[in-house]
């Protein structure tokens, strides 16, 4: 198992919460769609060549953001990550991945 640990602007936490489950990600159990958040202030600067959802290039910005954390089971985790990436207004969403010894 992994936990996947994604952070996105407010507006669409619900939208990515969504395609990680579609995706099975969030699986507990006989639960489905579990997931964990927490909010918090992101920060970046956007650089030359970026295409920023939000904010302009070499402007420093700051946005509320949702960190989401979910589990998933190894062999899941590149169709969710896939999920993710589809669904994150982000043109570079950070995606931590971290092994779960349960």
């Amino acid at each position: 198992m992994k936990k996947l640990v994604v952070t996105v602007p407010v507006a669409a936490a619900d939208k990515v919460r969504q395609a990680i489950g579609e995706a099975d990600g969030g699986k507990v159990g006989n639960y489905s769609f579990c997931s964990w958040s927490v909010r918090g202030t992101g920060r970046f600067l956007p650089g030359e060549g970026a295409h920023p959802a939000i904010g302009e290039v070499g402007k420093p910005e700051e946005v509320e953001e949702e960190c989401i954390e979910v589990n998933c089971a190894d062999e899941l985790v590149a169709d969710v990550v896939s999920a993710i990436r589809r669904t994150h207004p982000y043109e570079e969403p950070a995606i931590d991945i971290y092994p779960l010894e349960n």
